[in-house]
């Protein structure tokens, strides 16, 4: 499965609890702060509810 770099580019505040929860669930705690995902559906739906929040990069390897 292709590997996918993630990181929360705007701030969570004012946004809906349902958000938040799903930026918690990828593991994004603070901005700009990167973390790798294993892109199966699951994340690839999370990642597409909030992407208006987050920086999506494919990882080679």
């Amino acid at each position: 499965m292709k590997k996918y770099k993630i990181s929360q580019v705007k701030s969570s505040i004012g946004r809906p609890e349902r958000q938040k929860r799903t930026l918690q669930a990828l593991g994004l705690r603070k901005l700009h702060n990167p973390v790798v995902v294993t892109g199966t559906p699951q994340l690839l739906g999370m990642i597409e509810k909030v992407k208006h929040l987050l920086s999506v990069e494919e990882v080679q390897g």
